[in-house]
């Protein structure tokens, strides 16, 4: 029970939050739409995710949270995951997983077993993802780690971040032993896949290289990173190959990385160079618990985000490659509760997550990046607590709000339409200070494939606490007459499952009916919006609560 109630702090926490706003009157907020003017493309960066734990994804609420994952955009949605090469038997735990790939007889000799990683992937290419295949860690038989170091680590929730370092963590003892464990099982998926399934796959090497997954210097990463590149294309020439999803933007390892693969001799090859068809960092915010609340980190994350950015342009040879936020989320921890975490099971993570994703695509646009996608960190922990605070999309099978946004994102199109709101924060303050004055009431605006206008609003505040709801007044030009409208909502009362549990009273054990009344509550339900059509323009209205979400869709009767 000490344990559970350690699980459960975070959500109690936010349990005590008054979950309607204050009594305010509503601010008005006026989003206007030219449905005639294209105001540049909306590129669908938000169809990338990850997890630390493999094995999850072959799990019963793993293998249906995939399910979800790939229908928002079938065959284009990728997943990242750490210790896929870890030796062991394929036990799921906290931060780690493993397939035991690569053991050797007692001469030396290498020995393959494809059977789990197979397993892994087999699941992910049935339900419509394909791999985001990070190569790593290092399995036990080619870790130069010294005698007596653990190989697998024994980190839980609440201890100390660095314990996850053990053996997986060190260089090869045989690099030639690692190019070839990575050419082999190129090839393997190639012979399994086919080509053109591979050949559509993004390849890259460990993950954060720089922080507390790798023991060695930066220099062994370069070469960690060249061999197994070499290995990869041995086996498929074509393949998409880059890396290297440091921690942050870099610093100076990652200046160090770009000089490599663009001018130095590769230490695999000999030559000058090494491939690289993307670029790949990460970013992370910072939310604090303050005055009994949560307050989010946003500014600390588009930092970090426009100083990655900058390090990918600053090379000339790679500064038009596409570039991947390999991890992209509020903090840094996802299996890590706490207060500062509270804001994980409801609508503060999915507001966040609207008003962060619509700043990084400004910032592409801004800084002329080729960004190709931004990776949520966020899976779910199978047979965990009941909303137990960690960073997930899903809880024991229901979805939690923040996934619903990815759902309204699958509802955009590619086609971005001029829009303002007069409630919306610019980039420059949100960068500076993040949003601690008024709320943030954005939009962004596009026109789908079959021609209708999706507009998106968020209603987002730094602080976790209570606020006056904003009454929206969209205004859109260029749409004909007979045009209706459908909205969908993320907030305190709609697609919000975590609000329905705690409102039957946050059973530990929900039985099964009130499964299925969490299901049905975290489903968006369309709603038909009235609108009324000007010489000029069409309008509708319509309220957001404070850390809501909204989608309106217009389109002819």
């Amino acid at each position: 029970m000490r344990r559970l109630s350690r699980f459960l702090t975070p959500l109690l926490l936010a349990a005590i939050v008054p979950s309607v706003a204050a009594a305010q009157a509503a601010r008005p907020v006026r989003v206007t739409v030219d449905a005639s003017r294209t105001d540049g493309t909306l590129p669908p960066v938000w169809r990338f995710f990850g997890a630390d734990e493999p094995n999850y994804a072959t799990m019963k609420d793993g293998t249906k949270l995939l399910v979800e994952l790939g229908k928002l955009k079938r065959g284009d949605v990728y997943f990242r995951t750490h210790n896929l090469l870890n030796t062991g038997d394929g036990t799921a735990a906290f931060k780690w997983g493993s397939t035991d790939i690569y053991n050797e007889t007692p001469d030396g000799k290498p020995v393959y077993n494809w059977t789990n990683v197979d397993r892994i992937l087999d699941t992910y290419l049935a339900r419509g993802i394909r791999p985001y295949l990070q190569l790593g860690f290092m399995p036990e038989a080619l870790s130069s780690a010294p005698k007596g170091t653990p190989y697998r680590h024994d980190w839980r929730p609440g201890f100390d971040y660095k314990r996850i370092m053990s053996g997986w963590a060190y260089p090869p003892k045989d690099y030639d032993k690692w190019r070839e464990l990575i050419f082999q099982w190129t090839r393997h998926n190639v012979e399994r896949y086919g080509r053109a399934e591979v050949e559509r796959w993004y390849f890259e090497v460990w993950n954060e290289a720089n922080g507390y997954y790798w023991t060695a210097s930066p220099d062994d990463f370069y070469k960690l990173h060249d061999y197994a590149v070499d290995g990869v294309r041995r086996a498929l020439p074509t393949a998409r190959v880059g890396g290297p999803d440091s921690a942050g933007a870099g610093g100076r390892f990652m200046d160090g990385f770009l000089k490599h693969v663009s001018s130095e001799r590769n230490y695999a090859t000999g030559q000058v160079g090494t491939p690289a068809d993307f670029l790949a960092f990460h970013a992370k915010g910072s939310p604090t618990f303050v005055d009994g609340h949560v307050r989010m980190g946003i500014a600390t994350q588009l930092r970090e985000v426009d100083r990655g950015f900058t390090k990918a342009l600053s090379i000339p040879a790679l500064a038009s490659k596409p570039v991947v936020i390999g991890e992209s989320d509020p903090e840094g921890c996802a299996a890590c509760p706490g207060p500062e975490n509270a804001y994980r099971n409801g609508t503060m993570y999915s507001s966040y997550t609207a008003a962060s994703f619509a700043r990084i695509w400004e910032l592409a646009a801004r800084r002329k990046v080729n960004l190709d996608g931004v990776l949520t960190w966020a899976f779910e922990f199978e047979d965990q607590p009941w909303f137990a605070g960690y960073r997930q999309l899903a809880s024991n099978g229901v979805d939690l709000p923040v996934l619903n946004v990815f759902r309204l994102f699958a509802k955009l199109g590619t086609e971005r339409l001029a829009a303002t709101s007069d409630a919306q924060i610019s980039l420059e303050m949100m960068i500076a200070e993040g949003v601690r004055g008024a709320a943030d009431v954005g939009t962004i605006a596009t026109r789908t494939a079959d021609g209708k206008v999706a507009v998106l609003v968020w209603h987002y505040h730094d602080d976790d606490v209570p606020g006056a709801e904003a009454a929206v007044t969209l205004a859109v030009r260029g749409v004909r007459g007979g045009t209706r409208a459908t909205l969908w909502r993320v907030d305190g009362e709609n697609a919000n499952a975590f609000a329905a549990w705690k409102k039957m009273g946050a059973p530990i054990a929900p039985n099964d009916a009130q499964y299925l009344q969490l299901q049905k509550a975290s489903v968006m339900v369309p709603q038909q919006v009235t609108v009324a059509a000007g010489n000029k323009e069409t309008t509708a209205t319509f309220t957001l609560p404070r850390q809501g979400v909204a989608l309106v869709v217009l389109d002819r009767r």
